[in-house]
């Protein structure tokens, strides 16, 4: 009895172990052309299924499906360029009706733009700026007066021979001038600058630090040429803004240096630091031109914006206080002196 209880659980464990998998080659190999050969495995079949497997259907129910909630947003490949646009105005009005203190009603304002382009990626980098300001003052009792007028351009293009460094070899150019004639107020007969009158233009090569994911730029040029323009006839025959007498252009050759910087110092304070020096080789080497903008802006709310600002200008080719003699001749050419400009404003801003 005990034998035959031990042959019929023998027979009963082979049968179980040989049902499991059925006796197929699992790898086999695939008839292809000599010399390459593709092994495939086949599917196991199995007879028996195991209390844990589950078998569903791949289709899934469509009673199952739920409606997308939110905007599907469409997938935008990576750019390399960073732009900016911003236009503003700045207002300042002042009215008094029957007010026994006195005063003049006035009211000024400042229209400013701003356009950047900037391309950063690997080796290369690309600066592009663009900025323009006019502002104007109407007054009870005078005529409309000009209180502000800028066209600045710069482009700066850097390679840099790693990944890893902040130093740049850099190519840079750049352009300001103005759009109307400016005025030695109260005469508005004799402008003292025109579009193009004076005009500069900055041309040279050196190197840049650009620290990465800092809105920083300090550009260091031994050779850099810089041109005056002075295209209006009536102001080139004066001789002024370094400019000969009877000449349209002034050419100079030297050392520059610039930085901006941009940075939040305290929470919705920004500063917008930019400075230039520049020193010619030849004609005045160690006369430093400089031309300094510090401004402070302070956000209201997305709109609504102040502006503090200063703007400090010294050129050894602008002269003051030139003295002519009872024909017109120059007696005393004058001497260069510091140009001061201060600004305050609140207005609105749109940036897109």
């Amino acid at each position: 009895m005990r034998s035959t209880l031990l042959l019929f659980l023998f027979f009963t464990v082979s049968f179980s172990i040989s049902a499991q998998v059925s006796p197929l080659n699992v790898f086999e190999r695939d008839s292809v052309e000599p010399g390459f050969q593709v092994v495939k495995i086949k599917d196991v079949k199995l007879k028996y299924l195991t209390r844990a497997a589950k078998l569903t259907d791949p289709r899934t129910p469509l009673n199952r499906v739920k409606p997308l909630l939110k905007k599907f947003k469409k997938f935008v490949p990576q750019s390399f360029w960073a732009k900016t646009n911003v236009l503003g105005i700045n207002l300042n009005e002042v009215a008094f009706v029957n007010w026994n203190a006195g005063g003049d009603n006035s009211v000024s304002a400042l229209a400013n733009a701003r356009f950047t382009r900037n391309y950063k990626f690997r080796y290369l980098t690309w600066n592009n700026d663009l900025r323009l300001r006019y502002g104007l003052n109407a007054q009870e009792g005078r005529q409309l007066r000009k209180t502000d007028d800028q066209i600045r351009i710069a482009s700066t293009f850097g390679f840099r021979k790693d990944t890893i460094t902040n130093w740049y070899y850099s190519v840079k150019a750049s352009f300001n001038t103005q759009f109307s004639n400016g005025y030695k107020y109260p005469n508005r007969t004799n402008p003292i600058s025109r579009f193009m009158a004076p005009g500069y233009l900055f041309l040279g090569a050196g190197t840049s630090y650009i620290p990465d994911g800092k809105k920083f730029n300090l550009y260091i040029s031994p050779i850099t040429q810089k041109a005056t323009f002075v295209l209006d006839e009536e102001l080139s025959n004066q001789g002024v803004f370094g400019v000969e007498a009877g000449e349209h252009t002034f050419m100079e050759f030297g050392f520059l240096v610039t930085n901006s910087w941009e940075t939040e110092v305290l929470k919705n304070v920004l500063m917008n630091h930019r400075v230039s020096l520049y020193s010619d080789y030849i004609e005045s080497f160690g006369n430093v031109d400089v031309d300094w903008e510090l401004n402070f802006n302070l956000t209201v709310n997305k709109y609504i914006k102040a502006n503090i600002g200063t703007h400090v200008i010294f050129d050894d080719d602008i002269k003051f206080d030139e003295v002519a003699d009872a024909d017109g001749n120059i007696i005393d050419p004058g001497i260069p002196r510091i140009q001061f400009k201060q600004l305050l404003g609140v207005g609105l801003n749109y940036a897109f």
